[in-house]
């Protein structure tokens, strides 16, 4: 098969970026019927873009796009690159195996995006090789430039990266196993150019760690629903806190109470996100099962843990 040319632009205009401000994951709107609910998610996604984001991921992990049909993943893209309107990069979630992947890639082709971020394959585990073959084969079959996720049950060793950075196409890799060791092996044989993601849960605590391996950049859930912590965070350490402490006082007072909460329960890493922005007023509505939205407690606890981090940055719920 020939393969397809994407466009080297995309690269430089996610690196630009991603050095203004944080990655936005937005969340995927349903009705309380679990129905999708395309004007909640207009809503949603052109309120964190008034917020500056560096670019935006929509049907991603934190958008739940293991519960949307095509359909639905479609409206959700479209509506992305609408109100994105060309100002950042439109990165949109595909997975499973590369034949469904690539399903999704042509939806999101045709729908207007820039790229995309190959979530891990589903279930089994698979050796360096096929890891490499799973990229090679989406990226001969669409004209976006890929984004690799290393999560699960997915991870590169130095001699397979190798390979995954000569693939046509791919432009990065985003890493969500938190092992410092192995990226810098990967960061220091890449090829110049080549884009990196701190992809954590909760990417805020560890990014400071990450930063010292050469990936500043990084996902935020939390822009999801809190852009004034977001943002603050992000700048305090972009310009080193100009010791006032801005990055301490928000990870000891909001974001490792935040973690604490998250790590109560399976699937809370999007619950509590969902959770907060409905308690902003952000028509999100609940999530899908499997997923579960958090009991009356943990909504309490998250309540009164979002007032705490919203005081630290001079906001309000």
């Amino acid at each position: 098969m020939a393969r397809v040319t994407p466009n080297p632009d995309t690269a430089r205009r996610l690196r630009d970026g991603m050095a203004r401000g944080v990655l936005s994951f937005p969340l995927t709107s349903f009705h309380d019927d679990g129905t999708l609910d395309p004007d909640g998610f207009r809503a949603h996604i052109a309120a964190q873009l008034g917020r500056e984001p560096g670019a935006v991921f929509p049907a991603c992990g934190t958008g739940e796009f293991f519960s949307l049909d095509e359909d639905e993943y479609r409206q959700v893209v479209t509506i992305a690159v609408e109100e994105a309107a060309g100002r950042v990069p439109v990165v949109a979630g595909i997975g499973y195996g590369w034949a469904q992947a690539v399903r999704f890639a042509r939806i999101a082709e045709e729908a207007g995006a820039d790229a995309l971020l190959v979530l891990p394959h589903y279930l089994v585990a698979a050796p360096q090789d096929g890891l490499v073959a799973q990229l090679e084969q989406i990226a001969a079959r669409t004209r976006l430039p890929l984004i690799a996720y290393q999560r699960g049950q997915v991870a590169f060793g130095v001699s397979a990266f190798r390979q995954v950075t000569e693939i046509p196409g791919v432009i990065g890799l985003k890493d969500g196993h938190s092992d410092l060791d192995r990226l810098q092996r990967l960061t220091l044989a890449a090829p110049e150019g080549f884009l990196f993601f701190n992809g954590a849960s909760t990417a805020e605590i560890q990014a400071r760690a990450y930063a010292t391996v050469g990936v500043p950049a990084y996902s935020s859930a939390v822009h999801a629903f809190a852009p004034e912590i977001a943002n603050a965070f992000f700048t305090a350490l972009r310009d080193g806190d100009a010791g006032a402490g801005t990055a301490e006082k928000l990870l000891r007072d909001f974001y490792v109470p935040l973690v604490e909460l998250r790590d109560r329960v399976p699937g809370y890493a999007v619950s509590l996100v969902k959770a907060a922005a409905r308690l902003r007023g952000c028509p999100v509505g609940p999530v899908r099962a499997p997923l579960t939205d958090p009991s009356d407690a943990d909504l309490a606890d998250l309540r009164l843990l979002l007032t705490t981090g919203l005081d630290l940055v001079g906001a309000a719920l």
